[in-house]
């Protein structure tokens, strides 16, 4: 229990908040430009962007255009670029044989971004979704989304991710028992050293759609993911699920999305004190854009603002679109 040490006039709070200085002086939680991860979409083609229409502020990059920008992330003091790549509907299929391509936009874009910046990490996503035609994270049989035959393309995935020199995966897919496989694979073939940030409390959230729209999902999807992602009136349930990830070869974990769902980000580095880290996903961006863009919020003070609560809630870190704008904010 906070206890308040004397009464007032005695002890006046205000006292400590009456300049920068002060402020500054007693501030309980910081923001660096290491906090961030950031988020990069992927598309085919050569020496090209395109604008997301309902991420105002992101593009998509052709792989040539990738590296550069992973170098600029780094030079503002961001540590680690995160890859999600753009497939057109006609390149989906059932199979979703491209997720494990050595040559897929991911591979080498990993590749691209170790030649031009090697310093910098690079995480990438594990799940089908940006493959398969019916738009899910895992294989679709008779109307369900089977968990072990996913599973066991989630592993072909991953090793071919590590192969091409990716030093974070983070699989976002949700299926049972998916890490212990990967942790399994990645140690008999020797990929030790390669980090595993688990997607753990990943809900089935209705704050994804800008993000689908930039893989080229939205159209895809066929049904809900219910069946797999979590519900969001759960949270014990989240509890067991890091301790599970932890337990089968997890080094990191991630609540997701992220504002909505601070009071998880807090109970996670509390019962487990584990490096922690919440996505901001595309619909808390997207709505904090659009209202700065029509002048309802101050845009740069509320992409502070909210960064910042990550921080309070437990986090040691954010994936979130705004990290290169909110580290030139923190830059100066």
């Amino acid at each position: 229990m906070t206890r308040i040490p004397a009464p007032f006039p005695a002890n006046r709070p205000r006292r400590l908040r009456a300049t920068p200085a002060l402020r500054s002086m007693v501030r309980e939680n910081t923001l660096t430009p290491s906090d961030f991860i950031w988020p990069v979409f992927l598309m085919e083609g050569t020496d090209a962007e395109t604008p997301v229409p309902s991420m105002p502020g992101v593009v998509r990059r052709t792989v040539d255009r990738v590296g550069a920008a992973a170098k600029d992330a780094w030079d503002l003091g961001i540590p680690a670029i995160c890859l999600f790549p753009y497939t057109a509907m006609e390149h989906r299929t059932e199979d979703c044989a491209m997720a494990w391509d050595p040559d897929n936009l991911t591979n080498r874009a990993i590749r691209e971004i170790k030649s031009a910046c090697p310093e910098i990490a690079v995480m990438t996503d594990i799940a089908l979704d940006p493959y398969n035609i019916n738009g899910h994270d895992g294989f679709v049989e008779n109307g369900e989304i089977v968990n072990d035959r996913t599973v066991e393309a989630l592993v072909k995935m991953a090793l071919a991710q590590a192969a091409s020199g990716a030093d974070i995966l983070g699989p976002s897919d949700m299926m049972d028992g998916r890490i212990a496989a990967i942790r399994g694979a990645l140690e008999s073939e020797g990929y030790q050293k390669v980090t595993i940030l688990s997607y753990t409390a990943k809900y089935a959230s209705s704050f994804y759609g800008p993000f689908r729209d930039a893989v080229g999902a939205t159209g895809a999807l066929t049904g809900d993911k219910n069946t797999y992602q979590m519900d969001p009136a759960n949270s014990d349930e989240a509890m067991r699920l890091v301790a599970r990830d932890l337990a089968e070869g997890a080094d990191m974990v991630m609540v997701k999305p992220g504002m909505p769902y601070l009071d998880i980000c807090r109970r996670v580095k509390t019962e487990f004190g584990v490096p922690t880290f919440a996505y901001q996903v595309s619909g808390e961006y997207a709505m904090l854009q659009a209202a700065a863009q029509n002048g309802w919020l101050d845009g740069k003070k509320v992409m502070m603002e909210s960064l910042m609560c990550f921080k309070r809630a437990g986090c040691d870190g954010i994936l979130t679109y705004f990290a290169p704008e909110a580290a030139k904010v923190l830059n100066g």
